[in-house]
């Protein structure tokens, strides 16, 4: 199995505009003490994270808002004032879990994080990376695209490197990671991950669509305003709505270079996975992540996660 059958270097990029509100239906606030445009009378314009429940009950009627209920939010000061955890009451996700290569891997990340964890090794020369592709459709900075390039890790204080950490991590839904990149399509979503989460956000459009049989995730080029990479995946069937949930949690430095680490807590309300090669397709082109990508060196498909509706707690860092 050669990694072509999933991943294409030949894909024409064409160019299409940023697709943003026009300026009637936006707010300037003072967040971290940058100018930041959000949606006018938006979630975040009127509550600043910490919006009742009863609002989003009467944004969205059909949302399940019993699981955040049982979750109590606090103040914190993460370079601005906030409430954490962050919610988010009605998602969609798709992960693409491949191997890669491993000297690559710790090559990318600083060496003060290699000291609490290292990329897990799934046979000799070979690490792992997660693509993710998420749709925030209702949460509580509005609504945003992100998308997730992250080396899976090996929890801090671990010696297990190999596979069978791997399986650790897997049988008790509690993954971790170092964020490599995270492109998001709103100012809001970028100066709070990098102010706040200290995670490597830039903006720029992109673009959650989704056919009779994929879920297309078009990510554009900050600098061309061309498509950079296009992430594709089936719609599988036989979806568990058993409401299971998942931790993430990665680790990297503040801004003053000390290790922190944050997680995230997630309510999978419909889920699927696949090991299928075919379940997957990954447009490359000439841009800027696309080009991060390729020397990764990508290889075979471990995993994919087809996610249409899940919800989420976000915690703010701590120092590890």
């Amino acid at each position: 199995m050669t990694i072509h059958s999933r991943i294409s270097t030949d894909f024409a990029a064409p160019a299409v505009p940023r697709a943003t509100l026009p300026d009637s239906q936006m707010a300037t606030i003072s967040l971290a003490g940058l100018a930041v445009p959000v949606v006018k009378g938006g979630l975040y314009d009127r509550y600043r994270s910490n919006p009742p429940l009863s609002a989003i009950a009467a944004e969205d009627p059909d949302i399940d808002l019993s699981w955040f209920r049982q979750i109590g939010k606090e103040k914190v000061d993460m370079g601005f004032e906030s409430f954490s955890p962050n919610f988010y009451y009605r998602s969609r996700r798709i992960t693409a879990v491949f191997t890669a290569d491993l000297q690559r891997l710790q090559d990318l990340m600083p060496a003060k994080v290699l000291e609490a964890v290292h990329p897990l090794r799934i046979w000799p020369g070979r690490g792992l990376v997660a693509l993710t592709a998420y749709a925030y459709d209702c949460c509580d900075n509005d609504s945003c695209n992100e998308i997730g390039l992250s080396v899976i890790t090996s929890r801090p204080g671990s010696t297990g490197r190999g596979p069978f950490a791997l399986l650790s991590q897997s049988l008790s839904s509690d993954l971790w990671g170092y964020v490599l990149k995270l492109p998001v399509n709103t100012e809001l979503a970028r100066v709070r991950g990098v102010v706040g989460y200290n995670l490597p956000k830039w903006r720029t459009d992109i673009r959650y669509r989704e056919t009779e049989k994929s879920v297309i995730a078009e990510i554009f080029d900050s600098e061309t305003s061309r498509i950079d990479v296009m992430f594709e995946g089936r719609k599988l069937g036989r979806l568990s709505n058993s409401g299971s949930l998942v931790t993430n949690s990665f680790t990297n430095l503040d801004h003053q270079g000390q290790l922190t680490t944050g997680h995230a807590i997630s309510r999978q309300l419909g889920h699927a996975s696949s090991s299928h090669a075919d379940s997957v397709k990954i447009h490359l082109t000439e841009g800027g992540l696309s080009a991060y990508i390729k020397a990764l060196k990508l290889g075979r498909l471990v995993r994919y996660e087809y996610v249409p509706l899940f919800q989420s707690a976000l915690y703010a860092p701590r120092p590890l």
